[in-house]
């Protein structure tokens, strides 16, 4: 063979065997890219078409990667931000204790008659209290003198009336998908201020239908407590149909001492504020006000030595009207309430509003008549 042609035959192999192992790498790299190309759309489909990243990078906070994890790879459809004490498939849920605890707190400040009543917890509507209206008597014998029967104590039961307390705020699903709202917060709120608003009303002007019984409806009498029989309320008026006579300070006296040497141990004065601005203004015959301040911060003020409690639900000094109240509400006013508050989380009825339906069995009367004296406007 000629060397000349030689030569080209080999470098034609040569340029064969080069275009082939070009043309194979180029296979190699395709078959990579294409299983690049399956595993990505494999995750995509594991991951679903319709979820997006919510940030790039590796800047996300611990709530954003929390809720990639959670519900855009691993599928769970159920999200709750703020409360997730979730208890059932309709979503109802129980208040946790540390927001039940500050509800309680908000009520006992707003609802003063809290503070000085007698709170009772129950487990159902039908408690029952049996209260002693009179001891047992006795009598002076001889010696060798029979001994007649004398009379035992007698009794009359105690049914608070109560009524299903509730409030039913809402919030819009836009707001509660706000991460930067405070929902815990802002439910204790809003269901304090509700509850105190209603339990102070109904523990002072209670009609005792589906709720309290309150102090300002009981049947009332002049009658002393020898005198009246159980159940009512003792009154003394004020000697003017527009106020107060010329001796105001020694009404509020009568009103003390018609009180048993007993139960002044703990008594206070109940009204409010618009009544305790006149009441501050009163003085004695020899110029001093029968009104003192508190002698250091968180101590009430007093009236005749006695702690006076704003009840802003109590009337206004008016012809007719009860606007004063003095007595131990220890011993006179009996509060009923069930020890938890129930919450539903509704957002089916109302979108695309979610309404929190709490709820809370209340009940309340007076328990001893004998314990609690008002105070009258009429001549």
């Amino acid at each position: 063979m000629n060397p000349e042609t030689e030569q080209d035959v080999l470098a034609a192999s040569f340029d064969i065997v080069a275009r082939q192992d070009r043309t194979d790498e180029a296979i190699a790299q395709l078959r990579t890219a294409l299983d690049e190309a399956k595993a990505r759309i494999a995750r995509i489909g594991r991951a679903g078409v319709s979820r997006v990243a919510l940030a790039a990078g590796g800047d996300r906070t611990v709530e954003v990667k929390g809720f990639v994890d959670g519900y855009l790879r691993q599928g769970r459809e159920t999200e709750l931000k703020g409360m997730n004490s979730l208890t059932g498939p309709e979503g109802g849920f129980a208040v946790p204790a540390e927001v039940d605890v500050a509800i309680a707190a908000t009520v006992k400040a707003i609802s003063p008659i809290r503070q000085v009543a007698q709170v009772v917890q129950v487990g159902s509507a039908g408690y029952r209290k049996l209260v002693s209206t009179g001891g047992a008597a006795s009598g002076w014998v001889s010696e060798l003198a029979p001994r007649p029967g004398t009379d035992t104590s007698s009794f009359k039961e105690i049914n608070p009336p109560s009524g299903e307390l509730y409030a039913n705020p809402a919030a819009s699903q836009t707001m509660l998908d706000d991460a930067a709202f405070d929902l815990e917060s802002w439910l204790t709120g809003e269901i304090a201020v509700e509850f105190a608003r209603a339990e102070g009303a109904a523990f002072v002007n209670g009609t005792g239908v589906d709720q309290p019984l309150g102090i300002l409806r009981v049947p009332t009498s002049t009658k002393g407590d020898d005198m009246r029989p159980f159940g009512e309320l003792q009154y003394l008026t004020s000697g003017a149909d527009d106020g107060f006579d010329t001796g105001p300070d020694l009404k509020l006296v009568d009103m003390v001492h018609a009180l048993r040497a007993s139960l002044r141990q703990g008594a206070c004065w109940l009204m409010n504020s618009r009544t305790l601005a006149d009441i501050r203004k009163l003085k004695t015959a020899d110029g001093a006000f029968i009104w003192q301040p508190g002698l250091s911060d968180g101590q009430p003020d007093r009236l005749l030595g006695y702690p006076v409690i704003e009840a802003e639900d109590m009337p206004d000094i008016d012809i007719g009207e009860f606007p004063i109240a003095f007595g131990n509400f220890q011993a006179g006013y009996l509060i009923t309430e069930r020890t938890a508050t129930s919450i539903l989380r509704d957002p089916f009825t109302n979108k695309p509003f979610v309404h929190f339906y709490a709820t809370k069995r209340v009940g309340g009367q007076v328990l001893d008549t004998n314990a609690i004296k008002l105070l009258r406007i009429e001549a």
